[in-house]
């Protein structure tokens, strides 16, 4: 009795450790973790707090989504290829870096394609998104999983931008894919590529002379401070896509994927409206600021880089510039 007993105890115990091991298994918590290369200050970080505890507790703490922003883990090339390599699993980006790997999607960004935003948000619910989201998931496994209005991109500089004579050698901060150096190469201007992270300095100690972007990131990365004048050129309706990497969609069960993805694509339209709302007050609220604002003609701009567009070496089919542009007509 007492062998019998001596060999059912320990065979008891390591069953209980087995059982209390894949119990704890199965109720662990998976990190995913978001990259994005701006400030805290935005509304586009600070709905993925909230977006953060959604998940949490709506997947029951199976997922735990932590936020990297400021370019912490990396500037926008470096996180696009965690993204391929499935060490980073979701990101902030835009068409013109998913361009890299899926050239046709690259258009988004470009200047002058967009008439406002209602031709962009229609665009965003049309058989043409479909089609581009599905191209760039075939290329590179990762899933486009919603859009965020970044804004309509807006010159800052020490002086008016008015007419695009007024843009001849200046050098302009640009982030670094093609469809941003278009524009001020096309009006005469000096792209210079330079990190997020390093704009402000460079503006400070004149490694750049300008840059451009949205009105609430120029608040957000208080450009205002060290540059003169925004000249309202709305060259670019630009987006930030929300990707997740392949891996990670791989490992989510069809469940989980369901609820992240309308948490995710909550906060986008959170987001999206927060950054509507901020341009419809920043003008005055820069004034105030004693920035000087110009109204810009766009036209004489548009007759520049509109045409180029329509070149047989963009990377774009032209049914595809055609289709885009009949979206919301």
């Amino acid at each position: 009795m007492s062998f019998s007993l001596r060999k059912v105890i320990p065979a008891v115990t390591v069953a209980t450790t087995l059982t209390l091991g894949l119990f704890s298994a199965a109720h662990a918590t998976t990190i995913l973790k978001f990259a994005h290369v701006y400030d805290q200050s935005t509304p586009y970080h600070k709905v993925l707090l909230d977006a953060a505890e959604a998940i949490k507790k709506q997947t029951d703490d199976r997922y735990e989504m932590q936020v990297f922003p400021s370019s912490s883990l990396g500037n926008e090339e470096a996180i696009n290829e965690g993204l391929s390599l499935g060490t980073i699993d979701l990101i902030y980006t835009g068409p013109a870096f998913m361009a890299q790997s899926y050239p046709e999607i690259g258009i988004l960004d470009y200047p002058f394609v967009f008439r406002d935003f209602d031709h962009w948000q229609a665009f965003w619910n049309s058989d043409l998104r479909d089609e581009m989201a599905k191209g760039y998931q075939d290329a590179t496994g990762n899933v486009l999983v919603t859009h965020t209005y970044y804004g309509t991109r807006q010159v800052t500089s020490n002086k008016p931008i008015l007419k695009p004579s007024d843009m001849k050698g200046l050098k302009i901060r640009v982030p670094n894919a093609p469809a941003y150096t278009l524009f001020p190469t096309a009006v005469g201007a000096n792209p210079t590529p330079m990190a997020f992270s390093e704009v402000y300095l460079g503006l400070q100690q004149g490694v750049v002379d300008a840059q451009e972007n949205p009105l609430p990131t120029i608040k957000a990365g208080q450009f205002y401070e060290v540059q003169s004048d925004i000249s309202l050129t709305s060259h670019t309706t630009a987006t930030l896509t929300t990707v997740m990497s392949g891996v990670t969609y791989g490992d989510l069960s069809p469940e989980d994927r369901t609820i992240i993805f309308k948490i995710l694509k909550d906060a986008a339209t959170k987001a999206t409206q927060d950054v509507r709302d901020q341009e419809n007050s920043l003008v005055a609220w820069f004034k105030d600021k004693g920035v000087n604002v110009h109204d810009v003609d766009r036209q004489p701009f548009m007759d520049i880089v509109q045409p180029l567009l329509q070149k047989a070496d963009m990377p774009w089919s032209p049914e595809t510039f055609k289709r885009l542009e009949a979206i919301g007509k």
